[in-house]
């Protein structure tokens, strides 16, 4: 694939000038980025930035194959462009998004309605799709659910107990960080990265710290970017054990279930050895990281987290050697390769389906510059292969913290992150526990954020859930929902 030539390139975790970056009249800008994608790119992010004269639209496209990202903006709109979801359908929900928040419609996109709350004229629900027929019934689930999950609308169109179609409605708990975030960063900005989804503590903290040291022209000591890709992990070893555990739940496989419930704890356990909380909360600041991992506790870290990951083994074998798990995940929810690019997915979700679609390995930065994680990846998009990448992604994340405990770098984890520069454009990418987290950040002339953008894994993958129900029985909605495991927090900013 030949290098894009149309948009200005940077690197993951760099910045460059708002002026430098290119600009296109509206149908101009819908065209090439069109044109940029079919050449192989992926959209990480589409979003507007207000001006006195108008919207603009702001496009980052990821070249997987060539480890660049691709940014370019539109002049200033009012009203209309022309839709880019027509030709790239992943582009549905940015814009969406973006008309709910500026007011752009974008002209023939085929199912506009707001994603997540009332704007003016333009009401949070809207109109669902709905399937006509004597023998068609409908089911709606939520936004109040009977348990402890987070409030979603999820509606099937159904002929008997098969599901023609799934609609998502979000929106119910929205929070307002990306506003809060202007004018900032702010004395609460650290605390809100941390919590804008809170099992993906340090996967948004790293983000945020890598958008603040690319506008501080800074980066963080080694030893910091050696310590954060070891949280990283750790982050994601506690959350793929509890969905393993959740799914052996959904099918009611009660030994995995227990034993995988209490082993999440015991990795949570090992993060608060690190830096006093389960989370991560506290570690990774702008500049470096808050505590330091010395020898000591850093083989207390190692010798847990073989514990740990002797038990996860056997919990894991259970699951794989019971049939009847086997015959409940096997060709339940299936997400094609096809469907999976064509709607843009990440991380687990899209490595289930066969995409090698990984930041760490397609946009390495920070600690991953030096060393890799081979990518885990199964070709039959099923919840048995969302369950499979997962128990990879384990094994492979506590042999790299294992290794990486074995040798690490001298140095200080502080540092401090000054003041940020003017009129510039910051893109960071992070591969978290459910996939790629993206940010973007602007400052306006005096050195503070004109405009931050987040774009959470779940955002990308809501609709891949969605695409996994259709021609299933609507009795596996719960395993299919358990075997994405996304984040309602993260799609509400």
């Amino acid at each position: 694939m030949n290098p894009p030539c149309e948009f200005t390139l940077l690197a993951n975790g760099t910045s460059l000038p708002w002026a430098e970056v290119p600009e296109w009249a509206a149908a101009d800008f819908v065209a090439t980025t069109a044109a940029e994608l079919d050449r192989g790119g992926r959209l990480a992010a589409w979003f507007g930035v207000s001006e006195w004269a108008g919207t603009r639209l702001v496009a980052v496209i990821a070249f997987d194959a060539d480890n660049t990202l691709a940014v370019a903006r539109s002049e200033p709109i009012n009203q209309c462009y022309p839709a880019l979801t027509l030709r790239h359908p992943q582009a549905h929900l940015f814009e969406r998004e973006v008309w709910e928040q500026h007011g752009l419609r974008p002209e023939g996109h085929p199912w506009l309605k707001p994603v997540r709350r009332p704007n003016g004229d333009r009401p949070l629900m809207g109109e669902f799709f709905q399937v006509e027929g004597r023998e068609i019934h409908e089911v709606a689930v939520g936004p109040v659910h009977a348990g402890i999950i987070e409030p979603g609308h999820f509606r099937f169109q159904c002929h008997g107990e098969d599901v023609l179609h799934l609609e998502i409605a979000l929106g119910y708990q929205h929070r307002g960080v990306e506003e809060a975030m202007a004018g900032g960063p702010h004395r609460a900005t650290m605390s809100q990265m941390e919590t804008v989804a809170g099992d993906t503590s340090i996967g948004h903290a790293t983000a945020y710290a890598m958008a603040v040291e690319a506008l501080a022209d800074t980066e963080a000591t080694l030893r910091a970017q050696w310590l954060r890709a070891i949280a990283l992990e750790l982050e994601r070893l506690a959350n793929h054990t509890g969905d393993l555990g959740a799914l052996a739940n959904d099918v009611a496989f009660l030994p995995t279930s227990a034993a995988c419930g209490k082993i999440r704890g015991d990795f949570l356990n090992l993060t608060a050895l690190i830096c006093g909380n389960r989370f991560g909360r506290g570690l990774v600041r702008p500049g470096g990281c808050r505590q330091e991992l010395e020898a000591e506790r850093g083989e207390r870290l190692r010798v847990g987290l073989l514990g740990a990951l002797a038990e996860v083994e056997k919990a894991a074998a259970w699951l794989w050697d019971a049939n009847s798990v086997r015959a409940r995940f096997e060709a339940t929810g299936v997400v094609s390769a096809e469907q999976a690019d064509e709607m843009g997915l990440v991380g687990t979700a899209a490595r289930a389906s066969g995409l090698v679609r990984d930041v760490r390995y397609d946009h390495p930065a920070g600690w991953h510059r030096f060393a890799q994680i081979p990518v885990a990846v199964w070709p039959d998009g099923d919840v048995f292969a969302r369950a499979r990448v997962r128990w990879l992604e384990i094994q492979r994340s506590a042999k790299f913290i294992e290794e990486q405990l074995a040798a690490p770098p001298d140095g200080e984890t502080h540092g401090e992150a000054s003041s940020l520069a003017a009129d510039m454009l910051a893109v960071a990418l992070v591969e978290g526990w459910r996939g790629e987290i993206c940010h973007v950040a602007l400052t306006d002339a005096a050195g503070r954020f004109r405009r931050y953008k987040m774009v959470d894994p779940s955002f990308h993958n809501w609709t891949g859930l969605a695409l996994a129900l259709r021609g299933q029985a609507i009795s596996d909605f719960p395993l299919c929902n358990k075997s994405f495991n996304l984040s309602y927090c993260g799609f509400d900013l």
